[in-house]
């Protein structure tokens, strides 16, 4: 019996030497850990495949038994917008007019011509270029005091409150930028007040254009399911 050996054992355990007996540390704890994760993991599939069947019960996917279509019904209106002119912003925009109104022709709509700003001869060209698309000219000259050199942008729109909102829109597709306003006129005239912006008249292709996407809107597309 070696030196190193406690008193008592002896056999197979009786150390001899430097050899030491091997002491293996039990491996149930481990095989207790990886069934814990395996029974987490199998839990975390079986929710997650129950939250996509309760989604299905519950409708996300149903069909529209009235339409025989996979996609729900487009809300009332949808569609019906037609194509916004630039008019400016703010409270005093000018309304679009509504696709389901016909536009009048520049032919029944009276302007008004004013130059608000300090370049000569300017509300004259205008004048001669709205006359050239059809447009009845009224009043042409310099814009009146409470107006005079303080419109800062392109111009402004002013109307009876009673006036046609088609043809603020008809109007507005000739000058990108313009504002409205009314006052207490009792005509169906439109001044149009030419502001320090103020470059040229929209190209008349362009305005045509624009006119043209009013009087016909285009539906909008149906989303995807």
């Amino acid at each position: 019996m070696s030196m190193l050996t406690p008193p008592g054992m002896g056999g197979k355990y009786r150390v001899t030497g430097a050899a030491y007996p091997r002491m293996s540390r039990p491996r149930r704890r481990r095989k207790v850990v990886f069934a814990l994760l395996g029974s987490l993991l199998a839990l975390a599939l079986l929710g997650y495949g129950g939250l996509q069947l309760i989604g299905v019960f519950r409708g996300d996917g149903k069909r529209n038994a009235a339409a025989g279509k996979d996609c729900p019904t487009a809300s009332p209106g949808a569609g019906k917008a037609a194509k916004a002119v630039n008019t400016g912003s703010g409270p005093g925009a000018a309304p679009s007019a509504s696709p389901a109104a016909a536009l009048p022709q520049p032919g029944q709509i009276t302007v008004n011509v004013y130059n608000a700003t300090p370049r000569a001869g300017l509300a004259k060209a205008v004048r001669d270029e709205l006359e050239k698309r059809g447009f009845v000219i009224g009043q042409v000259g310099n814009a009146p005091a409470g107006f005079d050199k303080k419109v800062p942008g392109a111009g402004i729109l002013v109307g009876s409150p009673r006036t046609d909102k088609a043809a603020y829109s008809v109007l507005a597709a000739q000058l990108a930028g313009v504002t409205t306003q009314t006052d207490a006129r009792e005509g169906g005239d439109i001044d149009l007040i030419l502001g320090d912006s103020f470059k040229e008249l929209t190209a008349k292709a362009d305005a045509d254009k624009a006119l043209a996407a009013l009087a016909n809107p285009v539906p909008a597309p149906a989303g995807k399911c």
